[in-house]
């Protein structure tokens, strides 16, 4: 591009095309982005139909004949779609015309409609990109553009495709695929090397003079956005260091923050400078006087929160990039933390100017943080010339972070912006970094100080809430690093909001009383360390409790207390407390989680009370009504008017279900009796009430209720883990109503998760060989395992396949051998389900199958190096010989179709560790007399016949012939791993396979051949 002297040139009339630019328009050239900036660019609605090839010279005479706005936007952005998608396939020479073309549609609108001009750089900038022939594509566009600059108006279209073409070529990585990255690394090389011209040509433009200031201002905020997007590309990288902070292209960026039109953009072309070039952040930090005094002071006058929010970023922005600089504390970096806390201050309605600040705050405690660390010698200096401006952010924050108290508007419900709720969540590490700078001793002194909550004076619940907020976001960093606090105010607020009615406990005190409870729970082992705050701490959280806001919490820091203070609570008046809140359950609106909470607070109190009588009666109080609401709804007088009164039946079932979770809670956090514990019969009291209530209610037609199901089937398995072997002599019962009541309500898969927990308690003990035998044909013999026959089944109850794999699992894990073996049929029958299921596209229920077929096949092995070459006929060895015999076949086709689809790397390892196993099994199996059954051949054989039966679009072409042979190699050497693993002394783990190099390379194999078949669908 030549240099021109600068002049004014008239604008010509246009008539109808010179449409002004719409509020619409200019909101989208506000924005430096590519791709927010051009509305069109990526997400506008695609036409109705593409253009022909024939029809692309038509499209291009479309902008050369008059015509409306509409109709040449259509055209110029139907035309940028296929040359972005078509345009390599043009020949040279329509290329070169459709280029001419576009530069003379470019000069015609360089003063019509912005977004049309945008549209045809949009074009153009495509197209270069697609003039391979050209070996520098970009050398002949400069060229083209040098000739269009000295047209009249040319100056224009010039300065948009400038503009746009560092966007495409540069920063546009994921809008346009078809570029790739070498040679879009080659037109940024190519790009750049223009730089000079560029800056040359921008540096004239921002010279020149023009009469109309509306004009100006508009020709200013084009220079400022082309010059971003070269900066976003690198364009100073070819400018010497020395000479970028007294660029005259700076002085034009920094003058244009004056300008309110050109401010936005200034800011940004600032930041994106400092964020890449080290010399400018102390640059900039000379002139943030001028910036504070000229810029931000009289903004906070004038409530201009745009000026006010862009300095911030900017000033931000310069902190955040030279924390060193600011750590220096120099005049300048003084003033600019004094600007950046007047913005904080600054009451804006949505919180997004302090929130902008919060990482240069960050970025300078960490700095400071780290310089104290690696000098000692600095503690006391860094302390003494940034603790002032840290304690005057706390002030600030702790008056930023209130809420309104007012916004509820009497109604009892308070509205809490979204942007204050934002700038909390992002505070927790600023204030943990507050803390350690000025110390935690100085950190309480600041929440309790001011005088916000004396004796003498008016509570001010928005200053309590906001600093209570600030104590509990820094209680680890105060507990790890501080010494013990007075806690008397705390104790204060306690009984004056625990003694507050209900009915007063709306709005926002509901929200002063959860700050204070979240308090109260980060700091309970400090503030219960004191007999007499015990008693009003558990009233405090009984009447928070009750209220929906503060429930959560409240019930939370009971937990805390009761697990930090249990010994102290045992004093009678504190116990009965603690069970009036028990027994009030029932009343209260809590959610489930809430009242586990509750429950287990009050639990632990009481299993720790040494005098076992209290404990058995303070229990059964707990108790008393989750027995009476499970009574209520078995009863049979009453069954019948529940039945009549759906609201009242809907009712009663809620009650039953809340206290079958209450019983659970309770067995949970009570422990098994040791035995030196032998003679506290508590657990078991416990069942001889419990049971005979869940036996009646097993027996019920109020378990078709989903709910109820699954609440009592969770208290049993929690009353089977607690009780231990005194649940042994309900064992036969409780499989037999489980298993019954699956019968009965198969799409409750509860029944099965239980008495898979049950297995694993007491599965091992062969007197009850029999039952879990029995138990297992129970549950296979259901109709709905039964119709476990396809993917597509199991797809559609993935519960009820986690469920059954999950048994049969524990069922071979656990059970003796004896067991196993007599179960036989059993096992072939759920092996082969498990192994349709390992190819269902549900993650959890694929992976689940998986975990029983490897449990099968690890104790099947080990019985095998058990019984050496010698295998009796009726053993476990032979009866899984058998069953691999029968069924090899599905399950190496199975896994082998499982590493098919989208959802196949999932499977990757246990899929490798299958087939592994299943390689060691055949070696193994050789060396015995049951060869003939079950040999390496016969492995050979299933991979063969799997590879055959494989649909032709499923592998490429020639990998049918490697697939065998290859695999087969690597499976041989696997095999022999697993068995070193499982022979070795030093490792008889279940975690043997994939230790050895033959493990390792199978499951690469593997992994690529999933990797490899991704993009196939399915089977089903």
């Amino acid at each position: 591009m030549k240099r021109v002297p600068p002049e004014e040139k008239p604008a010509p009339q246009r008539g109808s095309r010179e449409t002004p630019e719409s509020p619409a328009t200019a909101s989208l050239h506000a924005n430096g982005s590519s791709s927010s900036r051009h509305p069109t660019r990526r997400g506008g609605s695609a036409p109705p139909s593409s253009p022909s090839a024939s029809d692309r010279p038509r499209l291009s005479r479309r902008f050369l004949s008059p015509a409306d706005f509409e109709v040449e936007f259509f055209a110029a952005q139907i035309l940028r779609r296929k040359i972005q998608s078509e345009g390599y396939y043009l020949q040279l020479g329509v290329k070169d015309a459709l280029l001419n073309a576009l530069l003379v549609a470019a000069k015609r609108f360089s003063l019509g409609p912005p977004q049309l001009l945008t549209q045809i750089c949009l074009a153009l900038s495509a197209l270069l990109l697609r003039v391979a022939e050209h070996k520098k594509p970009i050398e002949q566009l400069f060229s083209s553009l040098n000739k269009l600059q000295s047209q009249e108006d040319g100056n224009i279209a010039v300065l948009e495709m400038l503009t746009v073409l560092p966007e495409e070529i540069v920063e546009d990585q994921n809008g346009d695929r078809n570029i790739n990255a070498a040679s879009r690394c080659q037109f940024t090389r190519e790009l750049l090397s223009h730089t000079p011209t560029v800056l040359e040509f921008l540096l004239l433009q921002s010279e020149q003079r023009l009469d109309n200031d509306a004009k100006l201002h508009e020709r200013n905020r084009k220079i400022l956005r082309c010059l971003l997007s070269w900066v976003r590309a690198g364009c100073f990288s070819e400018v010497p260091p020395s000479s970028l902070p007294n660029h005259p292209l700076l002085n034009f960026v920094f003058n244009s923050l004056q300008v309110s039109s050109s401010f936005d953009v200034a800011v940004e072309v600032l930041i994106e400078l400092v964020s890449r070039y080290e010399g400018l952040p102390q640059v900039l930090l000379f002139r943030i006087q001028y910036l504070r005094d000229r810029l931000l002071q009289p903004a906070l006058a004038n409530r201009d929160e745009k000026i006010i929010a862009g300095l911030a970023c900017l000033m931000s922005e310069i902190g955040q990039a030279a924390p060193s600089l600011i750590a220096e504390a120099s005049s300048e970096a003084l003033v600019l933390a004094d600007a950046l806390l007047s913005c904080v201050v600054f009451p804006s309605d949505d919180w997004e100017i302090p929130d902008s600040t919060l990482q240069f705050w960050c970025s300078l405690a960490s700095y400071l943080l780290g310089s104290v660390s690696a000098k000692a010698n600095c503690r006391r200096g860094l302390q003494e010339m940034f603790s002032p401006v840290f304690s005057a952010l706390l002030d600030v924050i702790l008056l930023r972070t209130k809420f309104d108290p007012e916004v509820d508007g009497g109604t009892g419900m308070l509205d809490i912006p979204d942007g204050l709720i934002q700038f909390r969540m992002n505070l927790e590490e600023l204030l943990v970094d507050i803390c350690q700078l000025i110390g935690p001793a100085s950190f309480v002194q600041k929440i309790f100080g001011g005088g916000w909550a004396t004796t003498d004076t008016l509570i001010h619940w928005e200053d309590v809430e906001s600093r209570m907020f600030a104590l509990n976001m820094v209680a680890e960093t105060i507990l790890q690093e501080g010494q013990p606090f007075d806690f008397s105010l705390i104790m204060r607020l306690v009984t004056i909001l625990s003694s507050r009615p209900s009915e007063e406990l709306k709005g926002f005190l509901s929200f002063v009383y959860k700050s204070v409870a979240d308090v109260v729970g980060s700091y309970s082992k400090w503030i219960s360390s004191l007999q007499n705050n015990i008693r009003p701490l558990l009233l405090f959280c009984a009447s928070g409790i009750e209220v929906s806001v503060s429930s959560n919490a409240c019930s939370s820091t009971l937990r805390k207390l009761c697990e930090d203070a249990s010994t102290l609570i045992h004093d009678p008046q504190n116990l009965e407390i603690l069970i009036w809140i028990g027994e009030d359950l029932e009343k209260r609106s809590l959610s489930l989680e809430e009242e586990e909470e509750v429950v287990s607070a009050i639990t632990l109190t009481i299993s720790s009370v040494p005098n076992k009588e209290l404990k058995k009666s303070s229990l059964a109080r707990l108790l008393s009504s989750s027995y009476g609401a499970i009574g209520k709804l078995i009863d049979a007088d009453s069954e019948h008017s529940l039945k009549k009164n759906p609201a009242a039946y809907t009712q009663a079932l809620g009650s039953a279900v809340r206290g079958l979770y209450r019983m659970g809670a309770v067995f949970s956090h009570l422990a098994p009796a040791t035995t030196d514990q032998i003679e506290d019969d508590t657990i078991l009291v416990l069942l001889g009430v419990f049971w005979p209530l869940l036996e009646k209610l097993f027996s019920s037609a109020h378990m078709e209720n989903g709910s109820l199901s699954a609440a009592a089937c969770r208290s049993l398995s929690q009353a089977v883990h607690s009780s231990g072997q005194q649940f042994l002599m309900l064992l036969p019962k409780a499989l037999d109503c489980l298993s019954a009541n699956f019968l009965l309500y198969q799409n409750h898969e509860c029944y099965v998760r239980t008495a898979a927990v049950m297995l694993e308690e007491f599965g091992h003990r062969e007197e009850y060989g029999p039952l879990c035998i029995s138990v297992f044909e129970r549950f296979s013999s259901a109709a709905s395992v039964t119709a476990l026959n396809s993917s597509y089944i199991c797809d559609q109850e993935p519960d009820l396949v986690e469920a059954y794999t999950n048994f049969t699992s524990a069922f071979v894990r656990f059970c003796p051998k004896k067991v196993i073996a007599a179960s036989g049929s059993l096992l072939e029958l759920s092996f082969q389900k498990a192994a349709i299921c390992c190819t269902a596209m549900h993650r959890g229920a694929a992976l689940a199958a998986m975990s029983y077929l490897s449990c099968f096949l690890d104790v099947s092995l080990t019985s095998l190096l058990e019984s050496s070459a010698f295998v009796h006929e009726g053993s476990l060895s032979s009866v899984a010989i058998q069953i691999l015999s029968h069924s090899g076949e599905g399950l190496v086709s199975n896994v082998v179709y499982a590493l098919v689809g989208v959802s196949a790397m999932s499977r990757v390892h246990k899929t490798a560790t299958i087939l592994q196993q299943l390689a060691a099994i055949c070696s193994l199996s050789e060396r015995t007399a049951w060869k003939a059954v079950l040999c390496w051949d016969s492995f050979h054989g299933w991979l063969q016949s799997t590879v055959r039966t494989l649909p032709s679009e499923y592998l490429k072409q020639g990998e049918a012939e490697t697939i065998v042979p290859t695999w087969i190699k690597a499976l041989a050497h696997a095999g022999t791993d697993y068995l070193e693993s499982k022979t070795s002394d030093f490792s008889r783990s279940d975690h043997g396979h994939m230790q050895g190099k033959g493990g390792r390379i199978l499951k690469r194999i593997i992994r690529d051949f999933a990797d490899n078949h991704r993009n196939i669908p399915n089977p089903t």
